[in-house]
């Protein structure tokens, strides 16, 4: 298809939810409504699923910062963070002085670090390791189906219906079918140009803009993760049902911080911290936060020593948060263990990945953890009940 037609395609198809460099939404009234397993019960209606994907691998030891080892200062001389600068958690831990957002949700007891996440069989692809994750499978089983779909597909018993959208990224991660779908009005739709967007802009959009490229074509500029969250929220809460559940992909891109990492990884980090509390404020005002759960992830966490770029190369295990109105607040897993990192200066993975989707699947959702990961995968004590 050529961009012109393209174009004209998306502003015809303005009130669509798509996004640029997105995929749309499966509407809670519309054609691809998914259910709710019938072992849910009516406390379980309504619960509400924000995926955050920290896309390119983020820093973890930057991020969750082991500011009391000199070791970590020893590997990281030109972008560690001054002790100075910190928000410390405690003796040991702080975080990224960029998350200082995030900071009432610790001292509220709503936020769970999970620290040593990720797959068991380290792999540096992007590609490989973001098929892990989507896929949520061991690393040495080749799944085409994302979890959420396998998730989705269990909810077929009842009448409940569950909202779900990608915004920020073309890829359907999680949500990826192992036969693609007809596309139809109500379908995902998928754009091959990242310049370009999908439909999905009126032309009084505060948060698009029409620009000319150099060829004369008019393209729209992609929206701000903040202008994600927002339409995330009318998607998952103002546009669906008081007792629909949502499944929300949020991606924030640009985590791949192979050089001039400070300064870059700092804005992301802001990004998502401004992010989490802009969703708890807004589901608060709307008296959903109870029913909501934040969960990050990204496919590798960072290495431990620093290369000669002021940057980091793919890593190992990494710290994931974890947010809502019935978390169990602090630190799980293991504080980062720098004399165990390996000859590529990765941190060893100490908690499965799929342990936080187990705590998702079962705990949260109340469905079948075995029947989703078809694995055992036990649920990280993050909830209360």
């Amino acid at each position: 298809m050529k961009r012109r037609e393209f174009l004209s395609m998306a502003a015809a198809a303005g009130a669509s939810l798509a996004m640029p460099r997105a995929f749309g939404a499966e509407h809670a009234n519309g054609g691809l409504a998914s259910k709710l397993d019938a072992g849910a019960t009516a406390d379980d209606s309504g619960k509400l699923l924000f995926l955050i994907e920290l896309k390119g691998g983020n820093d973890g030891l930057n991020t969750v910062i082991p500011y009391a080892d000199s070791t970590y200062y020893a590997l990281r001389e030109q972008i560690a963070i001054p002790r100075n600068r910190v928000l410390a958690l405690d003796a040991c831990t702080a975080l990224h002085p960029s998350l200082n957002a995030l900071l009432p949700l610790w001292r509220d007891g709503q936020l769970a670090i999970v620290q040593g996440v990720g797959s068991m069989r380290d792999d540096s692809s992007h590609f490989r390791s973001r098929q892990i994750w989507d896929t949520a499978s061991r690393a040495d089983v080749y799944r085409r189906d994302g979890w959420l779909t396998r998730a989705l597909d269990q909810c077929t018993r009842t009448g409940r219906n569950v909202a779900t959208a990608s915004f920020g990224c073309v890829e359907a991660g999680p949500f990826v079918r192992s036969t693609p779908e007809r596309a139809t009005a109500d379908s995902r739709m998928q754009v091959d140009d990242p310049d370009v967007a999908v439909a999905g802009y009126a032309d009084d959009d505060p948060v698009s803009r029409v620009e000319s490229d150099a060829a004369g074509l008019s393209r729209i500029e992609a929206p701000t993760f903040r202008a994600s969250i927002d339409r995330a929220l009318r998607t998952a809460v103002d546009s669906s049902l008081r007792h629909d559940h949502g499944a929300i992909r949020l991606t924030l891109d640009g985590f791949d911080t192979h050089g001039n990492q400070p300064a870059r990884h700092a804005a992301l980090l802001a990004q998502l911290a401004d992010g989490c509390a802009i969703l708890r404020a807004e589901l608060e005002r709307r008296d959903r936060w109870r029913d909501t759960l934040i969960v990050t992830y990204s496919e590798f966490g960072r290495s431990a020593r620093e290369n000669g770029k002021r940057g980091t190369e793919h890593g190992g295990g990494a710290a994931h948060f974890v947010a809502g109105g019935l978390v169990r607040g602090g630190l799980y897993g293991r504080a980062p263990d720098l004399a165990r990192i390996d000859a590529h200066g990765r941190l060893p993975v100490d908690i499965d990945f799929r342990r936080l989707y187990a705590t998702v699947l079962g705990a949260f959702w109340k469905l079948d953890v075995r029947r989703v990961l078809q694995d055992d995968v036990e649920p990280l004590p993050l909830l209360r009940t």
